[in-house]
C-alpha cells in the first residue's frame, strides 16, 4: 500500500512540475506555455488553406514601434518581416527588443492590409512623408495577434 501511495504521489508531483513549465523570460499579456511551438518560418505552412488559426510560434523581432511598442515584426525567411498586433491593445512591447527571440501565443492571419493602415504603419515607423506618399496599393500579408508574448532570456 505504501508503495502504490509513493508511487501515486510521484506522479502527481511529476505531473504538476511539467504543468508549471513556463518560458523564462519578459512576460507580457497572457502566459505563454510550452509546447508545439512553431518557428514564424513555418506559420503559414501550418495554416494550410485556413486564413486564422490558433497557434504558437517563435521568431526573432526585426523592428518594434517606435512610438509607443504597439506592434513588432518577426523576420521571415521572404526577406518581408511578418507584423505582429497584440490583442485588444492589451500591453505594449519595449522598443529597445529589435534582435531578440521572442515565442507568441494567439492568431496567425491571411490577411489584405488597406492603404490607410499601411501609410499608418510608416508613420508609426517615422518613415519619411515621401515614403509614405509612394504607398498607394493594399498588400496581402502574413500577420499574427498575439495574446501572450515572452521575450526568451537566451
Amino acid at each position: 500500500m505504501k508503495k502504490i501511495i509513493l508511487s501515486l504521489s510521484f506522479c502527481l508531483l511529476a505531473a504538476f512540475a511539467f504543468a508549471q513549465a513556463e518560458y523564462q523570460g519578459q512576460k507580457f499579456g497572457e502566459s505563454v506555455t510550452p509546447g508545439d511551438v512553431k518557428p514564424a518560418a513555418k506559420m503559414e505552412a501550418a495554416m494550410g488553406d485556413k486564413n486564422a488559426a490558433d497557434m504558437k510560434i517563435e521568431g526573432k523581432v526585426v523592428d518594434v514601434c517606435k512610438k509607443k511598442g504597439c506592434w513588432m515584426t518577426l523576420e521571415m525567411p521572404n526577406g518581408e518581416p511578418m507584423r505582429v498586433t497584440f490583442k485588444d491593445y492589451a500591453f505594449f512591447m519595449p522598443m529597445d527588443i529589435v534582435g531578440k527571440k521572442v515565442v507568441l501565443d494567439g492568431i496567425a492571419k491571411k490577411q489584405t492590409i488597406s492603404v490607410e493602415t499601411l501609410r499608418h504603419y510608416a508613420e508609426d515607423a517615422h518613415k519619411s512623408a515621401e515614403e509614405v506618399a509612394k504607398i498607394t496599393d493594399p498588400k496581402k500579408e502574413l500577420a499574427f495577434e498575439a495574446k501572450g508574448v515572452v521575450i526568451l532570456n537566451k
